[in-house]
Protein backbone atom coordinates (compact mmCIF):
# COMPACT_ATOMS: atom_id res chain seq x y z
CA UNK A 1 0.00 0.00 0.00
CA UNK A 2 1.28 3.44 -1.17
CA UNK A 3 1.38 6.54 1.91
CA UNK A 4 3.05 9.27 2.59
CA UNK A 5 2.58 8.51 6.42
CA UNK A 6 5.87 6.76 7.69
CA UNK A 7 5.26 3.69 10.08
CA UNK A 8 5.47 4.69 13.77
CA UNK A 9 4.73 1.03 15.52
CA UNK A 10 5.87 -1.84 14.10
CA UNK A 11 5.43 -5.23 15.66
CA UNK A 12 6.19 -8.25 14.47
CA UNK A 13 6.22 -12.26 15.51
CA UNK A 14 4.64 -11.19 18.64
CA UNK A 15 3.52 -14.17 20.63
CA UNK A 16 2.26 -14.50 24.27
CA UNK A 17 0.95 -17.45 26.70
CA UNK A 18 -0.45 -18.02 29.60
CA UNK A 19 0.48 -21.44 30.73
CA UNK A 20 -1.16 -23.36 28.38
CA UNK A 21 -3.30 -20.50 26.94
CA UNK A 22 -1.69 -19.36 23.64
CA UNK A 23 -3.30 -15.96 22.97
CA UNK A 24 -0.95 -14.32 20.48
CA UNK A 25 0.26 -16.17 17.55
CA UNK A 26 2.72 -14.42 15.37
CA UNK A 27 1.06 -11.50 15.36
CA UNK A 28 2.58 -8.56 12.85
CA UNK A 29 1.01 -5.11 12.99
CA UNK A 30 2.09 -2.22 11.14
CA UNK A 31 0.64 1.42 12.90
CA UNK A 32 0.77 4.49 11.09
CA UNK A 33 2.27 7.44 12.10
CA UNK A 34 -0.67 10.35 12.51
CA UNK A 35 -3.73 7.59 11.56
CA UNK A 36 -6.57 5.92 13.47
CA UNK A 37 -6.27 2.26 13.67
CA UNK A 38 -8.72 0.24 15.10
CA UNK A 39 -8.44 -3.71 16.59
CA UNK A 40 -11.80 -5.37 16.44
CA UNK A 41 -12.77 -8.92 17.40
CA UNK A 42 -15.10 -11.29 19.51
CA UNK A 43 -14.34 -11.31 22.89
CA UNK A 44 -11.24 -13.70 23.73
CA UNK A 45 -9.36 -13.13 20.84
CA UNK A 46 -6.64 -11.91 21.64
CA UNK A 47 -7.05 -7.77 20.71
CA UNK A 48 -6.51 -6.43 24.64
CA UNK A 49 -3.61 -8.51 25.06
CA UNK A 50 -2.26 -6.66 21.67
CA UNK A 51 -3.07 -3.69 23.05
CA UNK A 52 -1.54 -3.50 25.89
CA UNK A 53 1.86 -5.08 24.09
CA UNK A 54 1.29 -1.84 22.36
CA UNK A 55 1.20 0.05 25.25
CA UNK A 56 4.38 -1.25 26.53
CA UNK A 57 2.19 -2.48 29.65
CA UNK A 58 2.59 -6.58 28.78
CA UNK A 59 6.34 -7.62 27.31
CA UNK A 60 5.33 -10.51 24.53
CA UNK A 61 7.38 -14.00 25.00
CA UNK A 62 8.22 -13.66 21.58
CA UNK A 63 8.87 -11.00 19.16
CA UNK A 64 9.65 -7.05 19.16
CA UNK A 65 7.83 -4.33 18.76
CA UNK A 66 9.59 -0.84 17.47
CA UNK A 67 7.97 2.72 18.25
CA UNK A 68 9.93 5.25 16.27
CA UNK A 69 12.59 2.88 15.66
CA UNK A 70 13.28 2.16 19.74
CA UNK A 71 12.73 -1.46 20.64
CA UNK A 72 10.10 -1.55 23.64
CA UNK A 73 11.84 -4.18 24.88
CA UNK A 74 15.12 -2.79 24.90
CA UNK A 75 14.42 1.04 26.60
CA UNK A 76 16.69 2.68 29.24
CA UNK A 77 14.38 3.87 31.97
CA UNK A 78 14.81 7.51 30.54
CA UNK A 79 13.83 6.45 27.53
CA UNK A 80 10.58 4.91 28.93
CA UNK A 81 9.88 7.59 30.56
CA UNK A 82 9.81 9.06 27.16
CA UNK A 83 7.71 7.19 25.38
CA UNK A 84 5.55 7.25 28.65
CA UNK A 85 5.34 11.31 28.35
CA UNK A 86 4.15 10.88 24.58
CA UNK A 87 1.16 8.31 24.98
CA UNK A 88 -1.86 9.39 26.08
CA UNK A 89 -4.42 6.45 27.61
CA UNK A 90 -8.08 6.39 27.72
CA UNK A 91 -9.33 3.26 29.91
CA UNK A 92 -12.60 1.07 29.14
CA UNK A 93 -13.81 2.25 32.88
CA UNK A 94 -12.54 5.96 33.06
CA UNK A 95 -10.03 4.67 35.33
CA UNK A 96 -10.22 8.21 37.41
CA UNK A 97 -9.34 8.66 40.88
CA UNK A 98 -12.58 8.55 43.30
CA UNK A 99 -10.44 11.03 45.57
CA UNK A 100 -9.40 13.55 43.36
CA UNK A 101 -11.54 16.42 42.19
CA UNK A 102 -11.84 16.50 38.32
CA UNK A 103 -8.94 19.07 37.61
CA UNK A 104 -6.48 16.83 39.97
CA UNK A 105 -7.79 13.38 37.88
CA UNK A 106 -6.98 15.54 34.48
CA UNK A 107 -3.40 17.01 35.26
CA UNK A 108 -2.23 13.94 38.11
CA UNK A 109 0.91 13.18 35.33
CA UNK A 110 1.74 16.85 35.37
CA UNK A 111 1.62 17.02 39.06
CA UNK A 112 3.54 13.61 39.93
CA UNK A 113 6.22 15.15 37.85
CA UNK A 114 6.28 18.15 39.88
CA UNK A 115 7.01 20.48 36.72
CA UNK A 116 3.75 22.32 36.75
CA UNK A 117 2.23 24.29 39.65
CA UNK A 118 -1.38 23.68 41.50
CA UNK A 119 -2.69 26.80 39.47
CA UNK A 120 -1.15 26.19 36.24
CA UNK A 121 -2.15 22.44 36.06
CA UNK A 122 -5.56 23.72 37.37
CA UNK A 123 -5.75 26.09 34.25
CA UNK A 124 -4.40 23.52 31.69
CA UNK A 125 -7.56 21.14 33.11
CA UNK A 126 -9.77 24.14 32.49
CA UNK A 127 -8.51 24.17 28.68
CA UNK A 128 -8.74 20.53 28.06
CA UNK A 129 -12.37 20.21 29.48
CA UNK A 130 -13.58 22.51 26.73
CA UNK A 131 -12.52 20.69 24.67
CA UNK A 132 -14.46 17.85 25.78
CA UNK A 133 -17.62 20.48 26.41
CA UNK A 134 -17.44 20.75 29.87
CA UNK A 135 -17.30 24.25 31.91
CA UNK A 136 -14.73 25.42 34.60
CA UNK A 137 -17.34 24.87 37.43
CA UNK A 138 -16.60 20.78 36.72
CA UNK A 139 -12.44 21.49 38.41
CA UNK A 140 -14.02 21.28 41.86
CA UNK A 141 -16.39 17.64 41.53
CA UNK A 142 -15.35 14.56 42.19
CA UNK A 143 -15.91 11.52 39.95
CA UNK A 144 -18.59 10.17 41.84
CA UNK A 145 -20.09 13.74 41.31
CA UNK A 146 -20.27 13.15 37.30
CA UNK A 147 -22.61 10.95 35.26
CA UNK A 148 -20.88 7.38 33.37
CA UNK A 149 -20.94 10.07 30.27
CA UNK A 150 -19.03 12.96 31.92
CA UNK A 151 -16.48 10.70 33.50
CA UNK A 152 -15.45 9.13 30.04
CA UNK A 153 -15.42 12.92 28.79
CA UNK A 154 -13.16 13.55 31.61
CA UNK A 155 -10.69 10.41 31.14
CA UNK A 156 -10.43 11.74 27.53
CA UNK A 157 -9.47 15.22 29.08
CA UNK A 158 -7.19 13.39 31.14
CA UNK A 159 -5.75 11.43 28.16
CA UNK A 160 -4.29 14.41 25.93
CA UNK A 161 -3.44 16.41 28.74
CA UNK A 162 0.32 16.32 27.50
CA UNK A 163 -0.85 16.60 23.87
CA UNK A 164 0.35 13.08 22.92
CA UNK A 165 2.09 11.53 20.04
CA UNK A 166 0.23 8.11 20.35
CA UNK A 167 -3.56 7.94 22.07
CA UNK A 168 -4.68 4.39 23.21
CA UNK A 169 -8.38 4.19 23.52
CA UNK A 170 -9.96 1.30 25.48
CA UNK A 171 -13.77 0.62 23.67
CA UNK A 172 -14.04 5.00 24.27
CA UNK A 173 -17.51 4.68 24.09
CA UNK A 174 -18.68 1.56 26.19
CA UNK A 175 -21.67 1.90 28.15
CA UNK A 176 -22.44 5.30 26.89
CA UNK A 177 -26.16 6.01 25.00
CA UNK A 178 -26.12 6.79 21.05
CA UNK A 179 -26.01 10.66 21.37
CA UNK A 180 -23.26 10.31 23.90
CA UNK A 181 -21.13 8.03 22.10
CA UNK A 182 -21.58 10.29 18.86
CA UNK A 183 -20.05 13.59 20.79
CA UNK A 184 -17.53 11.39 22.05
CA UNK A 185 -16.07 10.00 18.95
CA UNK A 186 -16.84 13.62 17.41
CA UNK A 187 -14.06 14.86 20.36
CA UNK A 188 -12.03 12.50 19.34
CA UNK A 189 -12.09 12.85 15.62
CA UNK A 190 -11.37 16.84 16.05
CA UNK A 191 -8.56 16.58 19.08
CA UNK A 192 -6.94 14.01 16.74
CA UNK A 193 -7.20 15.75 14.11
CA UNK A 194 -5.76 19.18 16.16
CA UNK A 195 -3.14 17.27 17.64
CA UNK A 196 -1.98 15.32 14.55
CA UNK A 197 -1.84 12.10 16.76
CA UNK A 198 -1.70 8.72 16.05
CA UNK A 199 -4.24 6.83 17.61
CA UNK A 200 -4.54 3.26 18.47
CA UNK A 201 -8.15 2.11 19.72
CA UNK A 202 -9.95 -0.86 20.65
CA UNK A 203 -13.99 -1.27 19.67
CA UNK A 204 -16.99 -3.37 19.43
CA UNK A 205 -19.14 -0.49 18.33
CA UNK A 206 -19.14 -0.45 14.67
CA UNK A 207 -20.64 2.87 14.28
CA UNK A 208 -17.61 4.17 16.67
CA UNK A 209 -15.54 2.26 14.35
CA UNK A 210 -17.07 3.90 11.20
CA UNK A 211 -16.20 7.39 13.26
CA UNK A 212 -12.80 7.18 14.49
CA UNK A 213 -11.04 4.73 11.92
CA UNK A 214 -8.57 5.78 9.14
CA UNK A 215 -7.38 1.38 9.15
CA UNK A 216 -9.42 -1.57 11.02
CA UNK A 217 -7.49 -4.91 12.34
CA UNK A 218 -9.65 -7.77 12.74
CA UNK A 219 -8.15 -10.39 15.13
CA UNK A 220 -9.41 -13.79 15.48
CA UNK A 221 -7.89 -16.90 18.05
CA UNK A 222 -4.58 -14.70 17.99
CA UNK A 223 -4.14 -14.09 14.80
CA UNK A 224 -5.00 -10.99 12.21
CA UNK A 225 -7.59 -12.53 9.44
CA UNK A 226 -8.08 -9.49 7.75
CA UNK A 227 -6.70 -5.36 7.38
CA UNK A 228 -8.18 -2.53 5.58
CA UNK A 229 -9.18 0.98 5.26
CA UNK A 230 -12.33 1.35 7.03
CA UNK A 231 -14.35 2.16 3.73
CA UNK A 232 -14.04 -1.82 2.80
CA UNK A 233 -15.47 -3.10 6.00
CA UNK A 234 -18.67 -3.34 4.54
CA UNK A 235 -17.45 -4.37 1.20
CA UNK A 236 -14.77 -7.57 2.19
CA UNK A 237 -15.97 -10.90 1.31
CA UNK A 238 -13.95 -12.27 4.71
CA UNK A 239 -16.31 -14.12 6.44
CA UNK A 240 -15.00 -13.16 9.85
CA UNK A 241 -15.36 -9.31 9.32
CA UNK A 242 -18.82 -10.40 7.83
CA UNK A 243 -19.86 -11.97 10.81
CA UNK A 244 -18.43 -9.60 12.99
CA UNK A 245 -19.83 -6.85 11.75
CA UNK A 246 -23.60 -8.08 11.31
CA UNK A 247 -23.44 -9.31 15.01
CA UNK A 248 -24.34 -12.66 14.42
CA UNK A 249 -27.61 -13.27 16.56
CA UNK A 250 -26.10 -16.98 16.72
CA UNK A 251 -23.42 -15.87 19.25
CA UNK A 252 -19.55 -16.15 18.70
CA UNK A 253 -17.75 -16.35 15.36
CA UNK A 254 -17.45 -20.17 14.88
CA UNK A 255 -15.66 -19.72 11.47
CA UNK A 256 -12.18 -21.83 11.20
CA UNK A 257 -8.38 -20.49 11.15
Amino acid sequence: MLTDNPLLIQATNLHKNFADNHVLKGVNIDILKGKSTTLIGPSGSGKTLLFKCLLGLVKPDIGEILVNGQNLNYLTSQDRKKFEGQRGVLFQYGGLFDSLTIWENICFSLIIIGKTSYKEAKKIAEKKLSIVGLTPDVCNLHPSDLSGGMQKRVGFARAIVNSPEILFLDEPTAGLDPIMSSQICKFISNTVSNLGATTISISSDMKTVESISDHVIMIYDGRIVWAGQVDQLYNTKNEFVQQFVNKNANGPIAVGV
